[in-house]
């Protein structure tokens, strides 16, 4: 030990300019492991504010499908005066009124460059919404008038319970994040695929400068946005539709004026 302690001093004796450098190296990594664990804590700070709206929307939800089910018997009863169809009828318009929502950011390519975050599978928020959707779409019965048990009611009223609450949490994320998850050139390429968009359906253009348009705005979105065929089908029409015609009507005693009628060729009889 003695020998070590001895040959430190040695080397520190030598070599004590290496301390300034060294002291910056130190000072270099403490301030990285300074930096990522603010990040961290971050992070963890977000994760349990997430958590709580997703327990406090959970909460709402299943207070509400109580609520639904407190009212349940006379609906589901066909002895009662609510025929059993009220209910489902009630459940189909809120379930097809989710559905309605999300397909607006999967068909309009606005939304898609503002909010691409709603579109990508990959986002846990938006991957608990497909579940429940896919769930909920199971879970409905075929008809309003179908032979249904109280239990698939229930399941059902359930399930589309968990499916608006589900699409609530990913699209305030998704409007959170906006275009955050891309890098700088990325953000500016969506930038210009939103401004090019604006041209590409745009009705006063001509239809060569929104076929241009659209174009670009394929090639800026390339590699970032993948939109889907009915997306890009609903955009085609929108930048195909025919431009309102600019020719004005004549006034209705206007004097239009007309073609003179050719002359018919002369008949020449021959011989």
């Amino acid at each position: 030990m003695d020998a070590f302690i001895q040959g430190f001093w040695t080397f520190a004796g030598t070599y004590w300019w290496l301390i300034f450098p060294l002291m910056g190296v130190a000072g270099g990594i403490a301030k990285r492991l300074e930096w990522g664990a603010k990040r961290r804590h971050e992070r963890r700070l977000e994760a349990m504010r997430l958590k709580a709206e997703i327990k406090t929307a959970e909460l709402e939800a299943r207070g509400l499908a109580r609520a639904e089910k407190h009212r349940g018997p006379s609906t589901v009863d066909t002895t009662a005066s609510v025929a059993p169809n009220q209910l489902l009828s009630r459940l189909f318009a809120e379930h097809d009124e989710i559905t309605a929502r999300w397909l607006d950011y999967e068909l309009d390519v606005s939304k898609l460059i503002a909010f691409p975050a709603m579109s990508d599978g990959r986002q846990p928020l938006v991957a608990a919404f497909l579940r429940a959707k896919r769930t909920a779409d199971a879970l409905r019965p075929s008809s309003a008038d179908a032979e249904v048990s109280e239990k698939q009611v229930s399941e059902y009223l359930d399930a589309v319970g968990a499916y608006a609450v589900a699409f609530e949490i990913a699209e305030k994320d998704a409007r959170r994040l906006r275009d955050s998850t891309f890098t700088e050139p990325e953000r500016k390429r969506l930038d210009r695929a939103q401004q090019l968009l604006k041209v590409a359906i745009d009705e006063s253009a001509t239809q060569a400068e929104r076929n241009v348009a659209y174009k670009r705005v394929r090639d800026e979105l390339d590699g970032l946005i993948l939109l889907s065929d009915e997306a890009v089908e609903v955009l085609e029409k929108q930048v195909a539709r025919e431009l309102p015609s600019t020719a004005a009507a004549p006034a209705p005693d206007a004097v239009v004026p007309t073609r003179e009628p050719e002359p018919l060729p002369i008949r020449r009889d021959e011989g």
